[in-house]
């Protein structure tokens, strides 16, 4: 059986590999030079730098990501750095789990957070309690602003919204109440260290993107890079991507390249879901600082900034302890607006108001204009079927995550399954 894959961003690359594992012969179609859609590697910098165009972490409990890089031959505990679940601002306040297992990293956690006062701590372990009790569930059309309406506005500020936009990329006022509880139900209670974050310590090329590609090739799967594809033409049972008939088809691009190309075969209502999708600019701020020595320049590889008007990040990456150079931070701004250069100016400010940081130096701002899609209450999402042998997969397909890493390989596998259902003993 012969499949296309359209895409190589997460998504595209964990169905390929999927059904390569199966022995489906795969065709990857890549618009861009290099994999990875919205989490790939940009050009090196004159230096020999590598950069991501985004600051992109994961969690233990993306257990499905870390089993296709060990498909492809990588190994997650050297390219990705694991790190208890802290929420932490350069003031030492916040939020750090110790190493234990769930729920008592949680309990122990809350009961040590800094800055917090007693009555503090014992609103957030209420309101957690009560929606462990509720199994992590409620009303669809609820926002995650409703579902902690009555907590302390420093947990509000130094905790629920840090953790909602690090996981939804959407703020708390309009973000899912309900995906927003899975979220926390697999990472905080799906097992021991499911709520540990894990930092990449190389680029994202090496721990994905790239090593699929070459482990696909390796395979005798076939890679077509820099080759847009502009039509899908149906041919009988089949589908004809560039000159070729397919058994069957993927479609895991974004969602706007997905409504291009499936315009004239997909249902009205998945046109219309897709349509209605809104988007959210990311930016990473990239900023260095030339120092003597192989000294971190934050306390942690990870701190969370205080984010207000005039100073829009969220997060910042010490990115010497993670494999670069000392002195590279990457500064996380979601929902970014304005001008690139003025969201520069205004994170080198809040660097230096929040961490005494002087002397940084522009290195390059990143900013992927639809980087995430509006995780908003009673979404209702694109599906993945749309006619026999013909497919969609990406973050913003409908599944039980928002726009994530593991949300896009939860999507690509999920594609692959469904070709292999619908073709039953005609792999190899």
């Amino acid at each position: 059986m012969k499949v296309a894959i359209i895409g190589a961003g997460w998504a595209g690359l964990a169905a390929a590999v999927r059904l390569t594992q199966a022995g489906t012969h795969c065709s990857v179609f890549e618009a861009a030079r290099r994999p990875g859609g919205r989490a790939r590697t940009l050009a090196p910098q004159g230096d020999g730098l590598r950069l991501d165009n985004g600051q992109h972490i994961l969690i233990g409990a993306y257990a499905r990501s870390l089993d296709v890089m060990r498909s492809v031959g990588v190994d997650p505990d050297q390219a990705l750095l694991r790190l208890p679940l802290a929420l932490r601002f350069a003031d030492g306040s916040g939020l750090a789990l110790p190493d234990c297992a769930p729920p008592w990293d949680a309990l122990i956690g809350i009961a040590r957070a800094r800055g917090w006062h007693w009555h503090e701590k014992w609103a957030l372990l209420h309101r957690a309690a009560r929606w462990r009790l509720q199994g992590f569930v409620c009303a669809r059309d609820t926002s995650v602003a409703q579902l902690c309406a009555g907590l302390p506005a420093r947990l509000m500020q130094e905790f629920i919204e840090p953790l909602c936009v690090s996981a939804l990329n959407t703020a708390a006022h309009e973000a899912s109440a309900s995906v927003f509880l899975r979220v926390l139900q697999d990472s905080l209670f799906s097992g021991h260290g499911g709520s540990n974050l894990l930092l990449p310590r190389t680029d994202l090329g090496a721990c994905l993107a790239d090593a699929a590609s070459t482990w696909l090739q390796a395979q005798g799967a076939h890679w077509h890079s820099g080759v847009r594809v502009q039509a899908l033409h149906a041919q009988g049972p089949q589908w004809q991507v560039q000159d070729q008939c397919y058994d069957a088809a993927i479609v895991a691009t974004d969602s706007s390249s997905a409504l291009r190309l499936l315009a004239p075969w997909a249902p009205a209502h998945w046109l219309a879901a897709a349509q209605a999708l809104r988007h959210h600019p990311i930016a990473t701020v990239y900023a260095r600082m030339n120092i003597q020595s192989n000294r971190a320049l934050l306390p942690a590889p990870m701190l969370a900034l205080r984010a207000a008007s005039g100073a829009p990040a969220q997060f910042v990456f010490d990115k010497g302890q993670l494999g670069c150079p000392p002195g590279l931070l990457a500064f996380v701004v979601s929902t970014s607006e304005g001008s690139s250069a003025a969201l520069q100016a205004q994170v080198l400010a809040q660097a230096r108001a929040q961490l005494g940081l002087e002397g940084l130096q522009p290195l390059q701002t990143v900013v992927e204009k639809r980087a995430t899609f509006a995780c908003t209450p009673g979404l209702e999402r694109p599906g993945m079927a749309l006619r026999p042998g013909l497919w969609a997969a990406g973050d913003y397909i409908d599944g039980p995550y928002p726009a994530t890493l593991e949300g896009a390989v939860r999507s690509g596998e999920a594609a692959a399954q469904a070709v292999l259902s619908a073709f039953p003993g005609t792999t190899g």
